[in-house]
C-alpha cells in the first residue's frame, strides 16, 4: 500500500495541518509520498524532510514563533510603499524562501527522506507545474505566491503564482502517482457548505471558494473504490474565508493545531 499525505492551501489556517500531522505520526501512519499546495507545500516539505513526531513538534513551535514574533507581518506603510513600487504585491519576495532556507534541514528535493512534490500555477502557459527536483525554497515560494500578497516567482525563465489557483487540494496528483491510501490534510474550509450570496461581499467570497474547491470536489468523486481515502477533520467550528490574508496570533495558531490534533486523533482511534 502506497500512502500519500495531500496537504492543501489556506494561508495562516495551515496550522491546522500541523495538528493533523501530529496525530497521524503518533498513530504510526507515515507517508510514502507527500504532495503540497501553497501553505501545504511548506508543511509538506518539513514532514517529507523528517516524518517523525519530534519533527512535527518542532514545526508547530516554528508556526507559533513565526506568528508571535511578527516575522510574516510588516507595517502597513512598508506594505503600501512596496505595492506602490511594484503594482502587484505587498509582501517581500524573500519571506517564504527565507523561512524555508533558515529552518528546513535540507536544501534540495533529492535530500528529503520521503518523495515530495509541490505545485504552482505557471503564468505563461496557464498550466500546473509540479516541482520535484532541485532547490526546495524557490519551489515552495512559487507554490505560496498568493496573488496580491507576493510577487510572481521566477524559476528557469518562467513565472509562477499560488498553486491553489490550479490544485487547491491535489488528490488527483496522488492517484496519478500511484497512491492507494490517501490522507487529505486541509484547513477546514471544505467542511463548510456554501450558501447563496446575499450581498457583494458574500458574492466575492462564494466565488472565491467555488474556484478553490471545484477541482477537489470533482477529484474526490472519481477516487476508485480500491483506494482508501481519508479526509481528516479540522475540528474547527468555522474557518474564516479570508484568513489567507490575515497573520493571526500565536495563541490562535496553537489553538488550531490542538483542535485539529484532537479531532484527527479521535477519528484515527476509531479506525482498525
Amino acid at each position: 500500500m502506497t500512502t500519500a499525505f495531500v496537504l492543501g492551501g489556506g494561508g495562516i489556517l495551515g496550522a491546522t495541518e500541523v495538528g493533523m500531522l501530529r496525530a497521524l505520526l503518533e498513530h504510526g501512519i507515515t507517508p510514502d509520498l507527500v504532495l503540497g499546495t501553497s501553505i501545504g507545500s511548506v508543511n509538506g516539505a518539513f514532514v517529507a524532510a523528517d516524518p517523525s513526531s519530534d519533527a512535527v513538534a518542532a514545526l508547530e513551535e516554528l508556526w507559533v514563533e513565526v506568528v508571535r514574533s511578527g516575522a510574516l507581518k510588516e507595517s502597513p506603510v512598508r506594505q503600501a510603499a512596496r505595492f506602490a513600487r511594484s503594482g502587484t504585491h505587498v509582501m517581500s519576495p524573500s519571506t517564504i524562501p527565507g523561512l524555508v532556507e533558515k529552518h528546513l534541514s535540507v536544501t534540495d528535493f533529492e535530500e528529503l527522506s520521503v518523495p515530495f512534490q509541490c505545485v504552482a500555477a505557471e503564468i505563461e502557459t496557464a498550466a500546473s507545474r509540479w516541482f520535484s527536483s532541485g532547490p526546495i525554497a524557490p519551489a515552495v515560494a512559487a507554490s505560496c505566491a498568493v496573488p496580491g500578497l507576493f510577487a510572481p516567482v521566477a524559476i528557469d525563465g518562467r513565472h509562477y503564482l499560488d498553486g491553489g489557483l490550479v490544485h487547491s487540494i491535489p488528490v488527483g496528483r496522488a492517484l496519478t502517482l500511484g497512491a492507494t491510501r490517501i490522507y487529505v490534510l486541509h484547513v477546514g474550509r471544505i467542511e463548510q457548505p456554501l450558501s447563496v450570496p446575499s450581498n457583494p461581499w458574500d458574492l466575492g467570497l462564494v466565488t472565491f471558494e467555488i474556484a478553490r474547491r471545484h477541482r477537489f470536489v470533482e477529484e474526490i468523486a472519481t477516487v476508485p473504490d480500491d483506494v482508501e481515502l481519508h479526509v481528516l477533520p479540522s475540528g474547527a467550528e468555522r474557518s474564516p474565508a479570508l484568513s489567507t490574508f490575515s497573520i493571526g496570533r500565536g495563541s490562535t495558531v496553537a489553538d488550531r493545531v490542538r483542535t485539529a490534533y484532537e479531532a484527527t486523533a479521535d477519528l484515527l482511534a476509531l479506525q482498525p
